[in-house]
Formats: C-alpha cells, sequence, structure tokens
C-alpha cells in the first residue's frame, strides 16, 4: 500500500509539471460555451491529454469502505444518461455534448446484465433482488430465490426461499441502514431493501385482497416495513406513500383516505415502536428544520402515493437532493457506518408516459443528488455506486446537429416522407394516434411542427403502440467512486452489484476485504 501511495505520488508530480504546458489542464472546465472550439485540432489533443492525466494521477483506494451509498436511478438507461447530460447542459447554457453528469465524472464504469431468470427484459422487481442481495430471480417478485413463482405466498414465507439485502448484512455488521426514493416507499426498487414477496404489486392489505390472496397467507410490504427484520430496524425512510400505512377510516395529512383493510395505523405504530427520537415528517419545511443530531430514527411520507414529479413544482415537496442530504445527516451520527440506498424512482415513470422532458429533468435532480452525497462524505471512507435497475426503449437518432435541442425537433427531416421528427422517440408508447393518420387508406405520420413540444407534459413519438411505453432489455451502466471502485469495471451480471460493495465494505457472506486484510483501515 505505501510503495503504491509513493508511485501514485510521484507520478503525479510528474504529470503536473507535464501538464503545464497543455492550455486544456485537469482544473479546467470540461463546459464548452461554443461549438466553434470544437473545429480546432488542438482542443480534441489537449482534451484527451487531460482524460489520460485524470486517470494516470488517480490510484485505486483500497481502504475499506466505512459508507456504501448506492443511487439507483430507475429506467436510467446509457440513452437516458446521454439525453439528460445535453438536456442539463442545454438548459446551463452551454454545448450540451459536453456536460457531464455529476456520477459521469466517477473514474470506474462498467455494464450490468439485467434481464430476470424468466424474463429477457427486466422489471424493478426481480432486478432489486438482484443489486440488493447479489441473487437473480423471476419478474415480479422481490427479495425471493427464483423457486418462488408469481402470487406463491406460501412459497415467499419459506426461509429457504428468503433472500437477504445488503442492507440486512449491514444491520448484522453493526452499520445503520436507511433508504430514500421519489416513488412510494413499498414501491418494487425501495422494498428490495427490507421485503419478500411474491408480487411487488402486495403493497397493502388491500392489494393483496383486491389481488384475490389472503393478507394473512401474504404479509404485505408496507407491514413488512413496519414488522419485518429489516424494515423495523431501518433508521431512515423516506419517499412517498401514506395510503399504504393508514387504514380506510381514515385520512392523511393532505385528505387522502387510507387503503388498509386491518384497521391498523402502520405511521403510529412505526414511531411507537421506535427507541430514541423517532421523528414523522409530511412536508419540505419540517425536513429542512429538522436536527439530524436530535434524530434517530426518521420516517418521511411526502405524497399519498409517488412524490409529484420534479417539473410539476409540487408545493412544500422536498427534492430528492434534500432527501439525500436529510438522511446522510441522520447516518452519519453511527460511528460504525452505514448503508444507504436512493433512487431516482420517476425517471422510470415518465418514460412509461413518453413525456421524456419530464424522465430527462429528473435525471438531472437524480444527478443533483450524487452531487451532493459527494459533498457530504469522504471519498477515503464512502463507496458511492451508481446504475440503473433496467432500461427503456428511448434513443437518440437521426444525425441531428451538435447542441440541437435535445428534447425538441430534429434538425434533419425524414428522407422518405419530408417531415419532421424529434431527436429523441420510442420503439413504442401510448396514443398512437397522436403521430400517425389514415389518409385514402394509407397511414401517414402527423406533422411534428404542429405539436407543442416545449409543455412538459408532451408525449413523443413511438413505433408500436402500447398502453405504455416498456422497459428496454439492454446492459446499464455501473459507475462507482471511492474504495474498491475499480472493481466495477467489465461487463458482470447484475447480482454481482452487492458482492461488490459487501467486499469493500467487509459486509455479506462472500469473501470481503477484511478476509484478505484483517486490520484493513477505513482511511490513510
Amino acid at each position: 500500500m505505501c510503495a503504491l501511495r509513493f508511485f501514485a505520488a510521484a507520478l503525479a508530480l510528474q504529470l503536473t509539471a507535464c501538464s503545464s504546458q497543455y492550455k486544456y489542464g485537469p482544473e479546467q472546465s470540461w463546459d464548452l460555451d461554443s461549438i466553434s472550439e470544437l473545429k480546432g485540432k488542438e482542443f480534441w489533443f489537449h482534451d484527451a491529454q487531460r482524460t489520460l492525466y485524470n486517470k494516470l494521477s488517480t490510484p485505486p483506494n483500497q481502504y475499506r469502505a466505512k459508507n456504501v451509498i448506492f443511487f439507483l436511478g430507475d429506467g436510467m438507461s446509457v440513452p437516458t444518461v446521454t439525453a439528460g447530460r445535453i438536456f442539463d447542459g442545454q438548459l446551463r447554457g452551454v454545448v450540451g455534448e459536453r456536460n457531464r453528469l455529476e456520477f459521469e465524472k466517477f473514474n470506474y464504469v462498467g455494464l450490468s446484465k439485467t434481464y430476470c431468470v424468466n424474463k429477457q427484459v427486466a422489471d424493478s422487481a426481480c432486478t432489486a433482488s438482484a443489486y440488493l442481495s447479489g441473487i437473480k430471480a423471476n419478474y415480479l417478485t422481490i427479495g425471493v430465490t427464483a423457486d418462488v413463482q408469481l402470487n406463491d405466498c406460501k412459497g415467499s414465507r419459506l426461509p429457504q426461499n428468503r433472500l437477504s439485502s445488503i442492507a440486512a448484512w449491514a444491520l448484522k455488521g453493526s452499520k445503520s441502514a436507511g433508504l430514500v426514493t421519489t416513488t412510494r416507499v413499498t414501491h418494487a426498487s425501495p422494498a428490495g431493501v427490507y421485503a419478500h414477496t411474491s408480487n411487488r404489486d402486495f403493497e397493502s392489505d388491500y392489494d393483496v385482497t383486491k389481488l384475490g390472496q389472503n393478507p394473512g397467507n401474504c404479509p404485505d410490504i408496507a407491514q413488512q416495513l413496519i414488522d419485518g427484520e429489516v424494515g423495523k430496524r431501518l433508521r431512515v425512510v423516506m419517499g412517498g406513500g401514506t395510503i399504504k400505512f393508514l387504514p380506510n377510516t381514515t385520512t392523511d395529512v393532505y385528505g387522502n383516505k387510507g387503503q388498509r383493510l386491518d384497521n391498523r395505523n402502520l405511521i403510529e405504530e412505526w414511531q411507537q415502536t421506535k427507541p430514541g427520537n423517532a421523528k414523522v415528517m409530511f412536508n419540505r419545511t419540517d425536513l429542512l428544520n429538522n436536527d439530524p443530531q436530535n434524530t434517530d430514527f426518521l420516517l418521511g411520507l411526502f405524497n399519498a402515493s409517488h412524490l409529484a414529479y420534479h417539473m410539476d413544482d409540487s408545493i412544500d415537496t422536498p427534492t430528492l437532493l434534500e432527501m439525500t442530504a436529510a438522511a446522510i445527516n441522520v447516518l452519519s451520527r453511527d460511528p460504525n457506518g452505514y448503508f444507504l440506498f436512493v433512487e431516482g424512482g420517476r425517471i422510470d415513470h415518465a418514460h412509461h408516459e413518453t413525456k421524456a422532458k419530464k424522465a430527462l429533468d429528473e435525471t438531472v435532480q437524480f444527478s443533483d443528488a450524487v452531487r451532493k452525497a459527494r459533498q457530504l462524505t469522504n471519498p477515503w471512507d464512502t463507496l458511492i455506486v451508481v446504475s440503473a435497475d433496467h432500461g427503456h426503449t428511448v434513443t437518440i437518432s437521426g444525425y441531428p446537429d451538435v447542441n440541437n435541442s435535445i428534447v425538441g425537433l430534429n434538425s434533419e427531416l425524414s428522407n422518405v416522407d419530408q417531415l419532421p421528427y424529434t431527436a429523441i422517440s420510442y420503439a413504442n408508447g401510448p396514443a398512437y394516434e397522436r403521430f400517425y393518420k389514415s389518409t385514402d387508406g394509407e397511414v401517414e405520420r402527423v406533422d411534428l411542427r404542429t405539436l407543442d413540444f416545449s409543455n412538459p407534459d408532451a408525449i413523443y413519438p413511438h413505433g408500436v403502440p402500447m398502453t405504455e411505453e416498456t422497459h428496454g432489455g439492454g446492459d446499464v451502466a455501473v459507475y462507482a467512486h471511492g474504495p474498491w471502485s475499480h472493481l466495477f469495471t467489465g461487463v458482470y451480471e447484475q447480482s454481482t452489484l452487492p458482492h461488490l460493495m459487501g467486499f469493500a465494505s467487509c459486509l455479506g457472506p462472500g469473501i470481503t476485504y477484511c478476509d484478505l486484510q484483517p486490520k484493513a483501515r477505513y482511511t490513510p
């Protein structure tokens, strides 16, 4: 380790001396205000040299990870990241193609394969089992092995069929754990932190009954958050979904009737069963005014269902950045460290509606949350991993000019019908009649110049008509920063992710860094 640090220091000195001759040094901004700068050959030479400099001057961090933060951009396919980067740059008035989202600044990137055991294209349930528990599972199931089929309530309760998440590993390792999401906290991705179910839609006992099952045999997901071995020990839980926790005889603070049939008020039960100072919050004002040093447990439910899209400017709803900061501030009180799961869940929802502008805005919000986490943590002892559960069918196509509006019409016309098309489109999606018409028995495209794509709720063109756009089956990117982040390069199964995080933080049933180095330190 000492020899590695000496080599890195010597190399850094040499590279710093060499970099002084470069117009584009390592400290200079990557942003461009004008595309004219792209035309000079010197720009590209110095740009490549700076990239090389950054890679050579960043040796692998081989210290033990005290904390692990896993950011999950739901549905954040590689084209979504590309479009999100351009969208963000164009909003900031720079050349979008040169922009970088926060996690794109990480030095180590890999690809994970997202398929379920029984589906080529995955959903958010089976993938949650993979990236949180390290075992692939069946479509629509969460936290159970592939021996459990859809709606197999009996099988989901057998101990041998239940999976253990990295949050459970952290708790067993005397660390704290928590989750943050912009969806309902009982939705598929966050449920993978703490639940075991044969159907992702079993969010409340009402849902179980509606789907033809007996809640006595199928514990619902909200109940598992309150009573489950992992759920009840989570120190931070933030997102939406009050109606899944309240009886149908009462209303929440937003005026919405609860769903539960068992007459249990799980929000009150959560607070009553927690030791120390347990706080429940329903709005942004209370969250921002909260004292984390006086908070042992935090439950924030900021909507009856999913949180509103950021573009909808919902009154007094915290951003993903603000929830992430609040979670880190509470969990950081644990001297042993923590595991935190953070989901930007509404990227996926906007894609399903083919509302590309909202999907990209949610991606930018997700990036902002990653930036805040980096500001609040130490890269020597905190491993930050960013990935997606699956992709979507969104693409950027048709040779648009550089800095063409990513959410507008393409700079090119179709060479068949001479009509414009958007820079972003989908393989399938809803409301096909908006984009196609029949004239004298022939199907023709609608002239998109007659549609308004400036509206945040604008839906984008697609091919195959569906009630909603589907997921995509492509690999998704994995970005890592911090201890042992170099392990995340390459192409691997999505189920490898928690094993890599567990190795770095000395957690879980597999081999860990502490097995190789029993006296492993957190920092230099």
